[in-house]
């Protein structure tokens, strides 16, 4: 059965109701007996193949006992998963946030990826990404979780049949060091070694290439074959997910402009080895 709504919060949603669940260390069926709910139908609302109500959501989450904050988060949730459009704002130790991406990022056919300023996160290595971590007002305990599910998230490039990543960066990118010298060298040789990867595209945006809109800011699109793309805007303490209209059309029509601007793949295979140097 196919997404009765294919909107970003009805994903982060399905995908959040089947984290909370498995870490408590329930089983499927468990949970279903338990609340009486039918198995088939606890699985489409964790496949995102049906929304549940909102009631049910909470009858859920109250039975796991899952904390105020988190419930509160995912009731909001529920209660607007079918729009087209979601913001999600203040990230909680546990984003709903970051569980919808790995979600789009784990469903996704081809993802395209704009960054003018630092090396995407798919694409960073566990120093580089603990540098751009530990820069924020985290601890060290949480810059530690964080990087674990970064690091995991990886995974989707090296599967059996790896998601298509289409990286456009910004040769600030590789130029701003992030971290120490050691750090930056270990990241460039990174990126020279990955793009070897049939999957990936990488492709640099020189300094000299000029204003084009690119440059107010960074965004991604999760593609997903019949089903509408999700566009991805993050900002400091904020990110924006766009489903309504052609968003990803959009979007893409805005990367197409931006890969006029950059180097071919073997020219910025050339400009990341001068820069390793």
């Amino acid at each position: 059965m196919k997404p009765t709504s294919a909107s970003p919060g009805a994903r982060a949603l399905s995908a959040s109701l089947r984290e909370v669940r498995e870490a408590r260390k329930y089983g499927l069926r468990e949970l279903s007996r338990a609340l009486e709910i039918d198995p088939q139908l606890l699985s489409q609302w964790e496949r995102g193949q049906r929304v549940p109500p909102v009631e049910e959501v909470a009858r859920i989450l109250g039975y796991l006992r899952v904390s105020r904050e988190v419930t509160k988060r995912l009731l909001h949730l529920a209660k607007h998963a079918k729009d087209p459009n979601w913001l999600d704002s203040n990230p909680s130790d546990l984003p709903t946030a970051l569980t919808g991406i790995i979600e789009y990022e784990r469903t996704a056919t081809k993802i395209t990826n704009w960054t003018p300023a630092i090396v995407p996160g798919l694409l960073q290595t566990p120093d580089y990404a603990r540098a751009i971590l530990g820069a924020g007002r985290i601890g060290e305990e949480e810059v530690d979780r964080r990087l674990v599910k970064r690091l995991h998230r990886q995974a989707i490039l090296t599967k059996p049949e790896p998601v298509r990543l289409h990286a456009i960066i910004g040769e600030a990118a590789i130029r701003t060091r992030v971290g120490d010298e050691d750090t930056m060298s270990d990241q460039i040789d990174h990126l020279v070694e990955v793009v070897q990867q049939p999957n990936i595209s990488l492709r640099i945006v020189p300094l000299d290439a000029g204003y084009h809109p690119g440059l107010i800011g960074p965004f991604i699109v999760y593609e997903f074959g019949a089903l509408p793309a999700i566009v991805h805007l993050e900002h400091h303490h904020a990110s924006g997910f766009l489903h309504e209209g052609d968003s990803g059309g959009t979007y893409l029509a805005l990367a197409r402009l931006i890969t006029g601007k950059a180097l071919g793949e073997d020219g910025s295979l050339a400009l990341l080895r001068e820069v390793s140097r």
